[in-house]
């Protein structure tokens, strides 16, 4: 088992990974900026060290500071957590040469699905159904306008290296194309030092289910079955349930099958999410695999009662899993709330500053997975992100209520959040009917 784990992120996935370390008498090592020295992550660490100023490329991505945080702390292995460095193949590769046990898959495998074009021929490769869209990266506008004529518009420009909702267009019609396609280039550039960009048919009105899988390194694969992601803003997840409504026992079988078909033919290792869009038909699609922890891994932890953080640990450190699929079963009904400090009715603004009040829910079933506390102030140069409301009940209906309970209970004063905002999602009536997808927030709220 590792002795001593580096947490190379901050704010409420530092926490989690710090508790499960705990929990498995493993000694940590947080990693702060100069703008977190107050952070929850290093009160609860065995040893904190800073690495850089405020600027996230300064400190959270400097490789640099960080493996040399490692190395003098006397780690054996490094969490990556999510964001940050955890799909940089680089920083895996490097925690490699200073052995340092990354606590993830090799950094081959997350070069290899991390550029999405070829994941794509991958999984397409391994019988896994893929969008429609181009044959790798697409170098022109005039490649990109006759891939668009031959799959049919609309479509999505994308950054083959991108994620979090960043580097990617809809294009409705050919005039269009050219003016998507320099914006695209230039956010893939700015956002990922990586300009390939490639195309996609655009899938009208998906659901974003996704499933969870972990595998060992003895070749053992399980999948944890499937969370629902679609309500989204600005391509990114505010909440998510477990298990779906958009699918039934037949097609859950069916996902489950293509997510470890896809983890066999990247020889992946540790925790993982193959996420699929849903179509009104019935169709799936793999649409991209995130080679990390996710934020929204608490609702698969509560209806399965699998601890994900300590299953990643135990793989690293060389154990082969303790369970078979047959073993996995879903119980319940899960829900995880997004707690942001942003101004939902100023387009979605993040709202910095010191918290003066805050009162957390409780109660069976609810869980709460932050670093904020009362006097803690939250640094304009990070992710809005600063809370995650769990809450598990026996059927759906039970979690939307004991959610709007919770929500009700929560209490964060001296900056904006969008509680009030998720509170007026679970009470409406598209979504209590299950009749929503990915434009939800854009139709109805």
């Amino acid at each position: 088992m590792l002795k001593k784990v580096l947490v190379a992120n901050r704010g409420e996935i530092a926490v989690r990974i710090i508790r499960a370390c705990k929990e498995m008498n493993i000694k940590t090592v947080a990693i702060y900026s100069e703008a977190d020295k107050d952070a929850l992550h290093t009160k609860l660490a065995d040893e904190a060290v800073c690495v850089g100023p405020a600027p996230s490329n300064k400190s959270y991505l400097n490789i640099q500071n960080i493996l040399e945080a490692a190395c003098t702390t006397n780690c054996d292995s490094v969490h990556p957590g999510f964001g940050f460095l955890s799909e940089n193949a680089g920083f895996a590769k490097m925690c490699e040469e200073s052995n340092l046990k990354f606590i993830g898959p090799s950094y081959k495998v997350i070069d290899l699905m991390g550029n999405k074009s070829h994941s794509k021929e991958l999984m397409k490769n391994a019988k896994v159904p893929v969008v429609p869209g181009s044959e790798g990266c697409v170098e022109t506008v005039k490649e990109a306008i006759n891939c668009a004529r031959e799959i049919g518009y609309p479509v999505l420009l994308k950054a083959s290296a991108g994620g979090g909702g960043k580097g990617i267009r809809k294009v409705e019609i050919e005039s269009e194309m050219e003016n998507a396609f320099n914006l695209v280039k230039q956010e893939a550039k700015a956002s990922f030092n990586d300009d390939a960009i490639y195309i996609e048919k655009f899938i009208v009105n998906p659901r974003h289910v996704e499933i969870q899988v972990l595998a060992d390194e003895c070749g053992n694969v399980v999948h944890l079955g499937e969370r629902d992601c679609s309500v989204q803003r600005r391509n990114q997840k505010i909440l998510e349930e477990s298990p779906s409504m958009a699918i039934d026992n037949e097609l859950r079988e069916k996902m489950g099958k293509a997510a470890i078909r896809a983890v066999k033919a990247s020889g992946y290792t540790n925790a993982g999410t193959i996420e699929f869009l849903v179509d009104k038909d019935k169709n799936f699609y793999f649409m991209e695999m995130n080679t990390r922890i996710q934020v929204e891994h608490p609702v698969t932890e509560m209806v399965t009662g699998v601890d994900i953080v300590k299953e990643q640990i135990k793989i690293a450190s060389g154990e082969p899993l303790g369970f078979t699929q047959k073993d996995i079963v879903q119980r319940g009904w899960a829900i995880e709330c997004r707690i942001n400090a942003e101004n939902p009715d100023k387009n979605f603004r993040p709202c910095p500053g010191k918290i003066t009040e805050l009162n957390l829910p409780g109660g069976n079933g609810v869980r709460i997975d932050t670093a904020v506390y009362t006097g803690y102030t939250i640094p304009p140069m990070y992710d809005s992100m600063i809370a995650k409301l769990i809450v598990h009940a026996e059927n759906r209906n039970a979690a939307i209520a004991k959610m709007k309970r919770a929500l009700e209970e929560c209490v964060i004063e001296g900056i904006d959040t969008n509680i009030d905002f998720l509170f007026r999602i679970l009470s409406n009536e598209h979504f209590v009917n299950n009749d929503y997808d990915t434009s939800f927030v854009e139709k109805y709220m």
